[in-house]
Formats: structure tokens, sequence, C-alpha cells
């Protein structure tokens, strides 16, 4: 079967630390991220949560973001894993088959991931970006 990008509404990247030295990392690098993007910040998750198998937050960004935060966090992730995925309707397959890793690849536990959203009757959630990043250096 073959999938359109259309089918893309956004994205998100999860940034997971481990301890608190990678925690003050990962913190460095949320500051980086919202001070440079128009992205939405996800509350800090201490404890694995969901499909995720160890502490992290997310950052929610929109399609035209892509092609500059990605290369970015490529250079810029401080040695912490990043997985990158889109939200289309299939969150299972999103998380499972389509995510792009940035350093390790981490199992993440799917069996909580919907198959299709619009099968139950629901929608992807709105993005509300910072609407003022300060830095525009990237």
């Amino acid at each position: 079967m073959t999938e359109t990008i259309r089918t893309i509404e956004s994205y998100h990247a999860h940034v997971y630390f481990d301890g608190p030295e990678a925690r003050e990392r990962a913190a460095i690098l949320r500051e980086a991220i919202g001070a440079r993007f128009r992205v939405q910040m996800g509350r800090w998750r201490d404890q694995p949560v969901g499909p995720h198998p160890m502490a992290m937050y997310q950052v929610a960004f929109e399609k035209d973001l892509f092609s500059t935060l990605v290369p970015w966090l490529m250079l810029n992730r401080q040695g912490l894993t990043i997985v990158v995925h889109p939200n289309t309707d299939r969150p299972k397959d999103d998380h499972l088959k389509h995510a792009l890793w940035l350093g390790a690849v981490l199992p993440l536990d799917g069996s909580m991931l919907e198959t299709s959203l619009a099968a139950l009757g629901r929608a992807q959630d709105e993005i509300v970006p910072n609407t003022a990043p300060t830095l525009m250096d990237i």
C-alpha cells in the first residue's frame, strides 16, 4: 500500500533522557528549541508514559518546520536520543513504522497506540505554537 505525504498533519519529536545529567542536557536543548522555533513544547515526563520507555518531553511542530527543525536537532541533540514521527490518522504506524530516530533506537510499546483515530471518531490535537521565539540563528 502506498501512502501519500498529504496524510501527515504535523510531527512530534520526543526527546528522551535518563538521569540528572541527561535531564540537564535535555533542559538546555528544550530552551534552545523554544527560543528558535515556532513549536508547542510538551510537559516534562520524568517517568515513562504511553508507548515511551523512558523519561521524555514532546515537541509538536507543523509540517513546514520539518526541513529546518529536524536537521537542527541532528546537529544539536546534545547526545540525547530523539524520535521524530509524523501525525496521521494512524498513531500506531506513525510511532512504529514511520519514525525517524536520532541516536539509539528505543523499544516503543505499541500495544496502547490506536490503529486509526477516525475509526474512533477522534481527530489529531491542534498544535499551538510558540509565537515569539527569541533567537533566529538556525
